[in-house]
């Protein structure tokens, strides 16, 4: 084992969002000062929001530092030799006090092509949801482009998108092209591909405190659109101690764990494997390590690769996501 590393928690970087709330502070204990705080991004190789390490020996250094001290060490054999020293992830809480605007992602292809950027498959759990909570995923039947535009042009977009009530510990997986947007009243944990590109087509027709509406990208999202109908809720088992699959694509993987006790993880070396806690506190214990790192409902972990060997102790709720 490299023993100079260690579970790494990293500094939240906040976003202030008009549709953000207090709900990151008061349900995650994020630091926020404001009251319209909607995104919390847990660990970001993003240009210009790139992460730095909270805890331990190397607290105050940012992730792409550390990734160039150990690269392979921390991404894992096989992440390393897809991706180079770049951290492929991003990992976000968010609070959605009001609706979010209708949008989507480009796939890699026309990401690279129009961004040089990945494209941004993504999945959400649902922390919390007030009651009639809803998210909007897909459309309810299939269009096409000339209908979808008209429906824009009315502003009767809403009534031919899928809107699904959600419930804590909903999961679901929108791949690149679906039209998607978080209800108003929703905390969700986010797991996406290293991207910031979105494609916002209608957002409810609001204006910021000048007055402004916030741009739309009409035109850069009709050619990325999927205008099929797609199910993207996911169902997983809830067993106890063990890891529950819940979503797995070529970008990432994601097991629900219901720890109740303690459970022992042997990873093989090819990824890095991060947990996100999402309900109550559990403790990582290493092999052959005196050391207990404890972690509670809010926080965000990455184990680098090299760290096969642990143990979780607790009571909790936790999302293991790693690249397989």
């Amino acid at each position: 084992m490299h023993t100079e590393l260690y579970p790494l928690i990293f500094k939240p970087i906040l976003k202030d969002r008009i549709w953000g709330g207090t709900k990151l502070k008061s349900l995650l204990q994020k630091d926020t000062v404001g009251t319209s705080i909607g995104e919390s991004w847990e660990i970001s190789s993003v240009p210009g929001d790139v992460s730095l390490v909270a805890n331990g020996t190397f607290k105050g250094l940012s992730l792409n530092e550390l990734l160039s001290k150990f690269p392979s060490e921390i991404l894992g054999r096989k992440v390393y030799e897809k991706f180079g020293s770049e951290f492929p992830l991003l990992f976000k809480f968010l609070d959605a006090k009001e609706d979010l605007s209708i949008q989507l992602h480009p796939n890699d292809e026309l990401a690279m092509k129009r961004h040089n950027s990945f494209g941004k498959t993504e999945m959400w759990y649902v922390m919390q949801a007030d009651l009639d909570a809803r998210i909007i995923v897909g459309f309810n039947e299939k269009e096409t482009p000339d209908s979808y535009l008209l429906h824009l042009e009315n502003k009767t977009l809403p009534k031919i998108l899928k809107e699904i009530p959600v419930k804590k510990g909903d999961v679901f997986f929108l791949e690149t092209g679906t039209i998607h947007a978080i209800g108003a009243g929703i905390v969700i944990a986010e797991i996406q591909q290293t991207s910031d590109i979105t494609y916002r087509i209608y957002d409810w027709d609001r204006v910021d405190a000048n007055g402004n509406s916030r741009e739309l990208h009409i035109d850069l999202a009709l050619e990325a659109i999927n205008y099929e109908v797609i199910n993207a809720k996911k169902r997983y088992s809830k067993e106890i101690n063990r890891s529950n699959p819940a979503v797995i694509c070529d970008y990432f993987s994601t097991n629900v764990v219901s720890l109740d006790g303690q459970m022992f993880f042997d990873k093989n070396g090819e990824s890095f494997t991060v947990l996100v806690c999402t309900e109550g506190t559990f403790e990582i214990s290493l092999k052959d390590c005196d050391s207990e790192y404890s972690f509670s409902k809010g926080d965000t972990v990455l184990l680098p690769s090299v760290l096969r060997n642990f143990k979780l102790i607790g009571k909790a709720t936790v999302l293991e996501i790693f690249i397989s």
